[in-house]
């Protein structure tokens, strides 16, 4: 079993920050690529900051210069700064980890999914 929790979100005024964690738990080899998506009210799911399989990076233009994504894998956590929110900035964050794990489903790469944290930004 995995678990892909994130944690962080909240409440905030346009301009300040907070930072997401996203842990991966239980049954992980070794984490091949993350992700954070967001999803607001209305909208589909985007992508927002990645690491890839290779060990860059990349950004939403929306959120370039503002956001920063880190991690440490040793702890299997992955972080997201958010700095100078803004209100659209304002959806549920979710954390998408790409591991490799026990072999089931015909592969030993798997995907899995967060329950997603909440950031709300107030004008």
């Amino acid at each position: 079993q995995v678990q892909v929790v994130e944690s962080g979100g909240g409440l905030v005024q346009a301009g300040g920050s907070l930072r997401l964690s996203c842990a991966a738990s239980g049954s992980i080899f070794s984490i091949i690529a993350v992700g954070w998506y967001r999803q607001a009210p209305g909208k589909q799911r985007e992508l927002v900051a990645g690491f890839t399989s290779v060990g860059s990076t990349n950004y939403a233009d929306s959120v370039k210069g503002r956001f920063t994504i880190s991690r440490d894998y040793a702890k299997n956590t992955v972080y997201l700064q958010l700095n100078s929110l803004k209100y659209e900035d304002t959806a549920v964050y979710y954390c998408n980890v790409e591991a490799t794990g026990p072999y089931y489903n015909g592969s030993y790469y798997h995907d899995y999914w967060g329950q997603g944290t909440q950031v709300t930004v107030s004008s």
